[in-house]
């Protein structure tokens, strides 16, 4: 065999509880979009998603979390907009610092994969 890199291993990753899917990429794409755009509107148009499903995922992700992720701001002049709390931060940085470490394991394995 010439090709030393035959095999790979592909990992995803996602954050399970009694409920099912909890965090997953795509979550974490909606959070760091509504952190990017400052509204959960712009973050659904962003993602080519319906801000009702955006909504459902977001007011999903602050009732099965240990804190809200995502807090609505009031509008005002400029109108309302949604921003991320810190454990909306937290989670982002959380999933990626996981998600690293098990693509690093399954990059080692992968070196050792013969058939």
């Amino acid at each position: 065999m010439s090709d030393a890199k035959k095999y790979h291993v592909e990992v995803r990753v996602w954050i399970q509880e009694a409920q099912g899917p909890f965090l997953g990429i795509g979550k974490i794409w909606l959070l760091e979009n509504i952190q990017k755009t400052g509204s959960i509107t712009n973050a659904a148009k962003e993602m080519k998603m319906a801000y009702r499903q955006a909504w459902q995922l977001v007011q999903e992700m602050n009732e099965r979390s240990e804190s809200p992720l995502v807090e609505k701001l009031l509008g005002g002049k400029g109108g309302g907009g949604a921003r991320l709390t810190e454990a909306g931060i937290k989670a982002i940085q959380t999933f990626y610092e996981i998600e690293k470490r098990i693509k690093a394991f399954a990059e080692t394995e992968m070196e050792r994969l013969k058939f």
